[in-house]
């Protein structure tokens, strides 16, 4: 492929397509239109390295698509009204049509992504059906961030193409008010969608900023629309930029990803951690309080510490607290025990560890074993810190992730 096409630009390119041929199509339609969709990204596939890119790829997809998905919605006889001005790629441009959504939100990646959170659908469904038509991930991708199965995830998703394909989902003329309870699954969304890319699952590319990019964008449309523009938005978007603004100290061509006490922090954004900085303050609005507040409030301790040393510990710990307070997780709380082992030693943060319950599905991750050998190691306890350390790398998601905590690990590993 030429090297002039961005590495992402099938990713980004099938969800826009997603978006803007199922309003045009009907969401009922979702299958149909995710088969045109992936038929014309193959298609480019076979064909560009042969002819060459076309002038426009976005166009030269779109009209593909376009083709495909009339072709097909024309052979089901029940479909024989559909003509293709419904599906209009005459022009070879790819801009939607104004939607009447309250606010004039004209983004239709984002209006599909209400419709996905729609209240017809379980909350499990509606963020595998986001992640899997609009985002792009794969089955084995929404596992891993939803600490699920492939075989579950499957299931999530017939159900919820069936539920879609005899429900009547459309956002034409909806008023803000009936759109807000669907806030929160956006956002959720929104959120695994910047996981996935600043901590990936994917083997060879532990740091996706494409992904990173699409969540703050989505997120930045939402905080600039009457729907959307709530502190918790405002918190979730300072929090991605907090993060984003470390992101090129996270990573090194020749040792990978790298730990906390690794990373350069003059090469951290300076710029953007100011914007995030905004972002929350402005989240401080009213009296409500998000897991993406706390969350945010720890990114923000982290940005502002000119090293680890001077890092205010005490002020994360009492973050992960209310994290724990407002959103009850075992992540969150092995998260508090990393940080109460730096603020009050090794063995207060062994003792917070042992008090976790930890559930099956987080037997099946790395990130149990990797704090337990790390907090047993610095508290002397060699033996048992490798037996951890050992079953951590049988679990790591990927080489990036392995490679990382050999290093992390080699003290003891290696004896």
């Amino acid at each position: 492929m030429s090297p002039s096409l961005d590495p992402h630009f099938f990713r980004h390119e099938y969800g826009r397509l997603v978006a803007t041929l199922s309003r045009r199509a009907g969401v009922r339609e979702l299958q149909a239109v995710e088969d045109a969709a992936q038929g014309a990204l193959l298609a480019a596939v076979e064909d560009w390295p042969r002819v060459g890119l076309p002038d426009n790829p976005s166009a030269w997809l779109f009209r593909v698509a376009s083709n495909h998905l009339v072709s097909e919605l024309q052979r089901r006889t029940r479909h024989g009204e559909l003509d293709r001005r419904s599906v209009d790629a005459s022009d070879g441009a790819v801009s939607p049509a104004g939607i009447s959504l309250s606010g004039e939100l004209d983004d239709d990646l984002l209006r599909l992504l209400f419709v996905c959170c729609s209240d017809v659908l379980p909350i499990e469904s509606q963020l595998v059906l986001a992640l899997k038509v609009l985002c792009g991930f794969g089955v084995r991708e929404i596992a891993e961030r939803l600490f699920s199965t492939e075989a579950s995830v499957y299931k999530r998703l017939g159900r919820a193409q069936a539920q879609l394909r005899v429900t009547t989902v459309d956002l034409d003329g909806v008023p803000t008010e009936q759109l807000a309870p669907r806030l929160p699954a956006v956002l959720a969304v929104a959120y695994l969608l910047f996981t996935e890319g600043y901590l990936s699952s994917h083997p060879e590319a532990p740091l996706r900023r494409d992904l990173c990019d699409e969540a703050i964008r989505i997120t930045t449309l939402l905080a600039f629309h009457p729907v959307g523009a709530t502190p918790e938005t405002f918190a979730l978007l300072a929090l991605m930029h907090l993060h984003s603004a470390r992101a090129s100290g996270r990573h090194s061509p020749s040792s990978g990803l790298l730990l906390l006490d690794e990373q350069d922090r003059s090469s951290w954004n300076q710029a953007e951690i100011q914007l995030g900085l905004g972002w929350l303050a402005r989240s401080a609005q009213g009296s409500g309080f998000s897991r993406y507040h706390a969350e945010a409030g720890i990114a923000a301790e982290h940005c502002l510490a000119p090293t680890l040393d001077e890092t205010r510990w005490d002020r994360i710990v009492a973050c992960y607290e209310l994290l724990e307070q407002t959103a009850p997780s075992v992540l969150h709380a092995l998260n508090r025990a990393v940080a109460v082992a730096e603020l009050r030693g090794p063995a207060a943060g062994l003792a917070v560890l042992d008090s976790i319950d930890v559930p099956a599905w987080l037997e099946r991750s790395h990130v149990v074993y990797a704090v337990r050998a790390d907090l047993l190691g610095r508290c002397g306890q060699v033996e048992l810190a490798r037996q951890q350390a050992r079953a951590a790398l049988e679990r790591a998601s990927s080489r990036a992730i392995a490679d990382m905590l050999e290093r992390r690990f080699a003290p003891f590993l290696n004896e």
